[in-house]
């Protein structure tokens, strides 16, 4: 029996539907819904255990997918299988986390798992931009406690024209590129990058966006009352104690209050409030601190929370004693690493970066190979996280979700500012040396003095800050606090990273944890943040001002020549042995590509010696050469023949034209030996294509002057010629007909 199947569809106004539906696939699953557009096809689930986990958080796991046959390929590889998860799906998976995980009751600890799988791919279709609206839709559908239906969007502007979900290739032409995530009443998600626009601009794409995801929300709470909205589950939550909670607030809040105003450094400040919270607990008999198993520090953290937040709106001053606009004092060096490519410090307060940046050919840029995208980055951001650098020890397990998200940011901050006609792959490696604040913008830093360092021409140098947000919903106050500290980060209402130039934001990271959010405290945020950031701009500008004018001595230095088509060939040789001895002599690296529009050959020539890439650069032009026909060339005997000498171009070794006989001298010669030897140097007159041997003629006595008394050999007139071929006729015909008249010969 065919399934009844329940579909809702939201009209994105230009032409362009999202089809929700459910009721057909996957029903074991607590929800599931098919999110199409065009021939785009996500397929999402949601499962939650019934029985909490014995943790005090929310086990949630969120899995993107994309499936190479909703492509039509087969995974790259020796294994024809997907395995761990792209860049490209972890990216996916932290934008859906993000705007979901707040949602969820704090004391629902439940094993929940969410999984969106691409699985039908349409190449005008970006299916990034769905993932949240599929995750969503699906717990709608489910018992699950959820606050509320949200939604996430992508948001371009091309001309001036902001786009809901744009194409790839609009999104190409788009100054911006965001994606927000939204319930019907809060914007809570916003990531993404720009091409240098103004907070007012960020602002009002934000505003466009939320409007498009009100349409998105309501389509789901259509879905799920023809579906049927189930009830929502019974959960045990955690156990209250208001008295001691109380009890708890009374002992902890005025002593943290204390130390939190004395402003003291981290792990100073963290050692005080350990012993506040040693002194609370040791406040309880050992038969209550049994009893009340771990409500004590519950309580104790709540109170805590409450004290710097206070402290902060009341006295506007932080935990390290800072007022909110303020930024801990910043130290930079650049070239601190003598053997790589470019390298630099970015110090701020108690956090730490050093990138480096590693020059090399388009070889060496990072190919992208997903069912949604192919393609490679000649310029990519790697971002480590190691955990010396919160004086903790821990294994360390690969790379974490958190240090691709990280390192990604970074990279969109920067690489606007790389110029497009930059010759090289750069890679950049930032190593988080120290942390207590934002240690992505850190890299920011890092990275944009690195790169100046290593020669890399940047068009302008960015900088980033990290901000936080305190409010007060009953007061009405609110303080926005800049360039904040790890605490900061977990007791505030906002987390939002800005990156920019002078002139403009490139990227931006938002997570907001207060509903509604006015648009007024937003764009104060915005413009308290480009304050600061321009305040470490000029930090880094202090360091270095502009990018160096060349790569260090060490750094490969690159050559970008094109050639025409027809001499790829003769370049790279029969099996590569042209390519590769002249690689050897000359110690250098060359990777030949085709240009896909011109088919022309762009060969890039990397090498520390300057000789040895010259040196190939005369190969290529020899090869390339093609004479001027009037134009005279200095030449060399390379060959001795009866009929001529072989002379090769001395401003092309390898191209050889011979020198015929008639050609030397003005007067008869008989040996060629008479007039030049091997070795050899002289001029010779490039006479074009020789209409009889209908190859190139060159000429060393049109150079010389005639002898004295010279006569011209008077050309043959064409009667001669004619008479000529008359007279060999007519013998060919009498032997013909001798032929014919001999006897057979006998033996």
């Amino acid at each position: 029996m065919i399934p009844k199947v329940f579909k809702e569809v939201i009209d994105l106004g230009d032409g362009r539907e999202i089809t929700i539906e459910t009721g057909k696939l996957a029903k074991q699953a607590h929800g599931s819904v098919v999110v199409s557009s065009g021939k785009c096809m996500l397929l999402c689930t949601v499962v939650s255990n019934y029985k909490a986990s014995d943790v005090d958080f929310l086990p949630l796991t969120v899995d993107y997918r994309e499936k190479f046959a909703a492509a039509g390929r087969y995974p790259g590889g020796f294994f024809k299988r997907e395995a761990r998860p792209s860049d490209g799906e972890v990216l996916t998976m932290r934008l859906v986390d993000r705007v979901l995980r707040p949602l969820f009751p704090k004391d629902y600890h439940s094993e929940t798992q969410v999984m969106i799988q691409l699985m039908s791919h349409d190449e005008n279709v970006m299916p990034d931009a769905m993932a949240g609206l599929a995750a969503s839709a699906a717990i709608q559908l489910s018992d699950f406690p959820f606050e509320c239906p949200i939604s996430e969007v992508r948001v371009g502007r091309i001309n001036g024209e902001l786009i809901i979900n744009p194409t790839f290739k609009q999104l190409e032409e788009s100054d911006i590129d965001m994606v927000i995530g939204a319930s019907a009443d809060s914007v809570m998600m916003v990531e993404g990058e720009m091409k240098e626009i103004s907070e007012e601009e960020m602002t009002e794409a934000i505003k466009f966006a939320h409007e498009a995801i009100k349409v998105q929300c309501e389509a789901q709470v259509k879905l799920a009352e023809a579906f049927g909205k189930k009830e929502v589950r019974e959960y045990e939550p955690e156990r209250e104690d208001a008295e001691l909670e109380k009890k708890v607030h009374g002992l902890t809040y005025d002593k943290v209050y204390d130390i939190a105003k004395a402003g003291s450094a981290k792990h100073e400040r963290s050692a005080a409030f350990e012993a506040i919270k040693e002194e609370v607990i040791a406040s309880f008999s050992e038969e209550e601190q049994e009893e009340y198993n771990g409500l004590i520090s519950k309580y104790f953290y709540k109170a805590e929370k409450a004290a710097v937040r206070d402290l902060t709106l009341n006295e506007g001053l932080r935990l390290d004693g800072r007022k909110t606009d303020e930024i801990r004092p910043i130290w930079c060096e650049v070239d601190y690493l003598p053997s790589t490519h470019g390298s630099a410090i970015f110090t701020r307060g108690e956090t730490q970066a050093l990138a480096t940046v590693t020059l090399g050919t388009s070889r060496d840029a990072n190919q992208i190979d997903m069912p949604s995208y192919e393609g490679e980055e000649r310029f990519y951001l790697h971002y480590n996280f190691p955990p010396f650098s919160t004086g903790e020890a821990r294994p360390i397990r690969g790379t974490s979700r958190r240090e691709v998200g990280h390192g990604n940011l970074a990279q969109r901050a920067l690489k606007g500012m790389v110029p497009e006609d930059c010759p090289y792959t750069v890679r950049v490696v930032s190593e988080i040396l120290e942390s207590n604040g934002s240690s992505s913008m850190a890299t920011v830093c890092s990275g944009t003095m690195a790169m100046m360092d290593a020669g890399v021409q940047l068009k302008k140098p960015v900088s980033g800050i990290a901000m936080g947000l305190i409010t007060d919903t009953d007061s009405g106050k609110y303080a926005v606090l800049s360039d904040i500290l790890g605490d900061e980060d977990h007791l505030g209402d906002m987390d939002f990273k800005v990156t920019g130039t002078a002139d403009g934001i490139t990227a931006c990271q938002m997570d907001i944890k207060v509903k509604g959010l006015s648009y007024e405290i937003l764009v104060n945020a915005l413009n308290q943040a480009r304050d600061g950031r321009l305040h470490i701009l000029e930090k880094l500008t202090d360091t270095i001002a502009t990018p160096n004018g060349d790569v260090k001595p060490h750094a490969p230095k690159m050559v970008t020549r094109i050639i025409p088509n027809e001499f790829i060939g003769a370049l790279i040789g029969p099996g590569g042995k042209v390519i590769q001895e002249l690689q050897k002599e000359t110690d250098t690296t060359i990777v030949i590509n085709e240009d896909p529009v011109t088919e022309e050959g762009i060969v890039e020539i990397l090498g520390t010696n300057q000789d040895g890439i010259d040196a190939v650069l005369r190969k290529i032009d020899s090869l390339m050469f093609s004479p001027e026909e009037g134009s005279v060339y200095e030449v060399k005997v390379i060959k001795m023949l009866d009929f001529g000498a072989v002379v090769e171009y001395q401003e092309a070794p390898g191209n050889e034209v011979l020198l015929h006989v008639s050609e030397l001298a003005w007067e008869r010669t008989e040996n060629v030996s008479d007039v030049v030897n091997m070795g050899d140097v002289f001029d010779v007159k490039y006479m074009g294509i020789d209409s009889r041997t209908k190859k190139d003629k060159v000429s060393r006595k049109i150079l010389l002057p005639k002898p004295e008394g010279y006569k011209e050999r008077p050309p043959r007139s064409n009667n001669d010629r004619n008479r000529g071929r008359d007279n060999n006729r007519g013998r060919d015909n009498n032997r013909g007909r001798d032929n014919r008249d001999r006897k057979p010969r006998r033996d």
